[in-house]
């Protein structure tokens, strides 16, 4: 199978496209679920890939954003669990579970860590992972918009609105501090 003009990378090539896109989907995948899901994540992701290697469209260039795509719908999969550590977060649990604080900033940057994770827990799906895509995985809109199959204005505006929610959220911690 001939490799793709722009990148090099071959759809066929399951250990090189995995010696060249893990560390960047791990990355994303552990921000996102913890790092116990996120390897089994990133490892399905390949498998996925490899198994659909014929629907990547050679035309749209990079696969990382392809790949992202795929991570993103197994992630939803795991929905449930990633939303339930987030609310878990924002009622405080992770933190009591932690170690001892040792300074008042500390303590601050745990609350507002916890009301950031709330924030994210109920934000819709598109506007969660559109978010997270960028902000973690630092896509590019374009990118944003190919991984998850998107139109380009959906991703701006599903980033402008979580941007939104996400800034009324901080501001409204910042007042009751």
């Amino acid at each position: 199978m001939p490799t793709t003009a722009a990148t090099g990378a071959d759809p066929a090539d399951l250990a090189g496209l995995f010696d060249r896109y893990a560390r960047e989907l791990l990355r994303y995948c552990t921000r996102r679920v913890g790092e116990q899901l996120a390897e089994d994540v990133v490892a399905e992701t390949f498998l996925v890939a490899y198994e659909h290697r014929e629907r990547y469209d050679r035309s749209r260039g990079e696969m990382l954003p392809w790949l992202y795509g795929i991570a993103t719908n197994l992630l939803r999969r795991h929905r449930r669990v990633e939303v339930r550590a987030l609310r878990m977060a924002a009622r405080g649990d992770a933190a009591a579970e932690g170690p001892s604080r040792r300074t008042a900033e500390r303590v601050d940057a745990e609350r507002t860590v916890a009301g950031l994770a709330g924030v994210l827990a109920g934000l819709p799906r598109r506007q969660r992972d559109v978010l997270l895509l960028y902000a973690v995985a630092e896509l590019e809109y374009a990118e944003i918009a190919v991984a998850l199959d998107i139109p380009l204005g959906s991703v701006q505006s599903a980033l402008h609105r979580a941007r939104t929610k996400v800034r009324a959220a901080l501001a409204t911690q910042g007042d009751a501090r």
